[in-house]
């Protein structure tokens, strides 16, 4: 997970909202969901949409779910013996090996926004969670002022468009997911709806 630099500053309540999104995402995908966190998806409620049936299903799984049975869950998909069911990271999609250049070029482009790795955190930072947590970091201007438009869409089609999509998809239908099965559907359509308003944005 990344370091915030400074306070975040008004954004329009858009904004705000997608920066939430991406945020839940990164927390949902960071680490095992406390039990308060359950309990917050809980309450969640969805619309007809494909994004808000998404919602809706998790929050369903949520109120029937545990923090240890999610907890075991995310260990199987992500963490496993030697290593879990899913790789979540930007350089194994990419070039089907860790720590490559897309690692490399995440890692320039993170010291040009001044975006810092927490002190804490050891994984490498194209792990999807840090990634979700950085794009609502520039939305809302945690590393300097919010970032543009231009500047969001640059981030996102150079570190998340290629791979997120993919990534999700697999989640939501991985052999261990049952929890992550929504959370796989909410990432993809997300995702979707992200790509479709950037490219719209730059027509």
């Amino acid at each position: 997970m990344t370091q915030a630099a400074v306070k975040t500053p008004e954004i329009a309540p858009e904004d705000r909202l997608r920066a939430e999104l991406y945020d839940f995402l990164a927390a949902l995908l960071a680490n095992p969901p406390s039990d308060g966190l359950l309990r917050q998806c809980a309450k969640l409620t969805g619309d007809d949409t494909d994004l808000g049936q998404g919602v809706q299903t998790l929050a369903t799984l949520a109120s029937k779910s545990t923090a240890k049975s999610v907890e075991r869950e995310f260990n199987t998909l992500f963490i496993g013996i030697g290593r879990g069911e899913l790789l979540p990271y930007a350089s194994y999609y990419m070039t089907g090996f860790l720590n490559e250049k897309p690692l490399a070029q995440l890692r320039r482009d993170m010291a040009e926004q001044q975006i810092r790795r927490a002190p804490n955190v050891y994984e490498p930072e194209d792990n999807i969670a840090s990634l979700m947590e950085m794009m609502a970091g520039l939305i809302e201007g945690r590393f300097g002022a919010p970032a543009s438009i231009g500047q969001q869409q640059t981030f996102f089609n150079r570190h998340i468009a290629p791979w997120a999509g993919p990534f999700f998809a697999d989640l939501e239908r991985a052999q261990n997911s049952v929890f992550y099965t929504p959370v796989g559907t909410v990432g993809r359509v997300f995702m979707q709806i992200e790509s479709e308003a950037f490219r719209l944005a730059g027509n």
